[in-house]
């Protein structure tokens, strides 16, 4: 794998690395936004960000994204039973570096995580995790979530969502680039399953009030925890770098498990 990698190009993804039936862009991994101009513009709830790839994790997408990878570009529905084998899959929006990810892959081999994120250094580090660890239940998407839902899944094709410390986007006049709103909600509750468990944490209280009051008023969702208020965090969701980040600098996360009528 020596040519992966250039010497006056250290930590970059080369040009010709082959992602599917797609090349990588010059110095660049996968595109922030596959789907372009295919679909309506409208208010987006992350933010594409670039950083250095490291030769590592370049290695890992060049080696695993042809299998385990995939971009979503809105052009055709996905078969999660022959993409995972017939295994139950949770989607998983937004996983940073990948590493609980990873942690609950393996913890649980007999549930498929497909992954979304659009962030190329973490997409590698993850593909890195899953190969070196043989998680072959994980799949990594490339791009909006929200056009994967509305685009590229079937009804009922889920059997849960997670959707752990998303960006809190604290201005007000940002608040409404929030994921966890009604529309997203209704969206998400025609691919779950009934019985399908949405589970958000973050650790940013008034979002995580906003999260609660949204919820608990959207009629395609109840609330698991005993007297409708917040959850313990399960012993299946790792506590994550970010969060413990987090809880040195005294903030208190909350979780909240919501269940698909």
């Amino acid at each position: 794998m020596g040519g992966i990698v250039s010497e006056q190009r250290e930590n970059r993804i080369e040009p010709a690395a082959r992602l599917g039936s797609r090349m990588f862009a010059p110095g660049e991994g996968p595109s922030p936004d596959p789907a372009g101009a295919h679909f309506e513009r409208r208010i987006r709830s992350f933010q594409p960000r670039r950083s250095r790839v490291t030769a590592g994790q370049a290695e890992a997408m060049l080696k695993r994204w042809p299998d385990w990878g995939l971009d979503i570009d809105g052009k055709r529905v996905l078969d999660l039973r022959e993409m995972f084998g017939g295994l139950p899959v949770v989607l998983e929006i937004g996983f940073g570096m990948g590493e609980a990810t990873a942690q609950m892959a393996a913890a649980d081999p007999g549930t498929g995580i497909l992954a979304v994120d659009v962030h190329t250094p973490g997409q590698g580090n993850l593909l890195g995790l899953a190969d070196r660890n043989g998680l072959s239940n994980v799949r990594v998407a490339n791009g909006d979530a929200i056009i994967l839902l509305r685009e590229m899944l079937d009804p009922a094709a889920l059997d849960g969502c997670r959707v752990y410390f998303p960006d809190p986007w604290p201005k007000k006049r940002h608040h409404k680039r929030r994921l966890i709103q009604p529309e997203f909600l209704t969206l998400l509750a025609t691919r779950l399953k009934p019985g399908g468990v949405l589970h958000c944490a973050t650790d940013w209280e008034p979002y995580a009030e906003q999260m609660l009051e949204v919820l608990s008023a959207h009629p395609d969702f109840e609330n698991t925890a005993a007297g409708g208020g917040y959850a313990p965090r399960p012993d299946f969701r790792p506590l994550t770098r970010f969060e413990g980040q987090g809880l040195d600098k005294g903030h208190v996360v909350h979780d909240l498990l919501f269940r698909r009528k």
